[in-house]
């Protein structure tokens, strides 16, 4: 009897050092207390679908969808946010794209974990992965690491939270600065308020803010010109319009769907 329990008090002696050990390392790990960003722009289960094309001509589709289920990473919750734009089928002979974005993103503190970049334009292609250690504010790419600046954006993440914040009270020409992570450097994001417009696309007509952010790497789009944004003027801030300055004029993506917002869209006249 004696040998069995004392095989016992040895087993429950182990696993609670082993839960000792881990809940230590977590507590460790945890001890930076994150920043919290309001949120009342987006949600799970968003979904906001596209046409792209050059004037009158539609030669794509695309969408942001945030996946209706969170994801965890690091003990904290996250959006699973999918970015994607392609050709029409019947285009592919003439210019083929299948360019594909992921990012999870902290749903407290909008900022990421994770990022994934898959390019297919043409002849060109890209992959590129990193992960986001917050805590010690590192950003992890292959094999390597590189030091970065505290709440580092990646490119996806970086339009999120600004979705976040007040821009109907903004100037026109202020300007907001970000860091965004990208390849292997972190560069300054800096999104201008262009000012205010009233468009009409396919899913309505709309109250919008123009911005136009100056993007130097990361794209979401292959241009070396112009972007512009038109987003709803109201909470959801959901893009409406997006225009790049290509050389024979504008290329861009209208909204032609909706669902799933987080709330009303006010910014919707009709």
């Amino acid at each position: 009897m004696k040998a069995k329990y004392l095989i016992l008090v040895l087993i429950v002696y182990i696993f609670l050092s082993i839960v000792l050990v881990e809940v230590y390392a977590q507590s460790t790990q945890s001890g930076k207390e994150f920043r919290y960003v309001k949120n009342e722009a987006f949600g799970f289960g968003e979904k906001l679908e596209y046409k792209v094309g050059y004037k009158f001509i539609t030669a794509g589709t695309g969408y942001f969808h945030i996946l209706p289920d969170p994801i965890e990473i690091n003990g904290r919750k996250c959006f699973d946010i999918r970015f994607q734009v392609k050709s029409l089928e019947s285009l592919d002979w003439l210019y083929r794209v299948r360019d594909q974005y992921r990012t999870a993103l902290d749903v407290d503190g909008i900022f990421p974990w994770e990022f994934e970049q898959r390019v297919r334009e043409g002849n060109y292609k890209r992959d590129f992965k990193a992960t986001f250690d917050q805590y010690n504010n590192y950003a992890h790419v292959k094999e390597k690491k590189y030091k970065t600046p505290e709440y580092v954006n990646d490119i996806v993440s970086a339009f999120f939270y600004v979705r976040t914040m007040d821009l109907s009270t903004m100037k026109k020409d202020s300007t907001i600065y970000l860091q965004n992570f990208f390849d292997d450097t972190t560069h300054t994001l800096a999104v201008r308020i262009k000012g205010k417009e009233t468009i009409e696309v396919e899913a309505g007509t709309f109250r919008c803010v123009v911005v136009e952010p100056i993007v130097k790497k990361g794209n979401l789009f292959q241009s070396d010109g112009s972007i512009f944004i038109w987003l709803s003027d109201d909470e959801r801030k959901i893009p409406v319009r997006v225009a790049t300055k290509i050389p024979i004029g504008f290329v861009g993506a209208e909204l032609v769907k909706y669902s799933g917002l987080r709330g009303p869209l006010k910014a919707k006249i009709k």
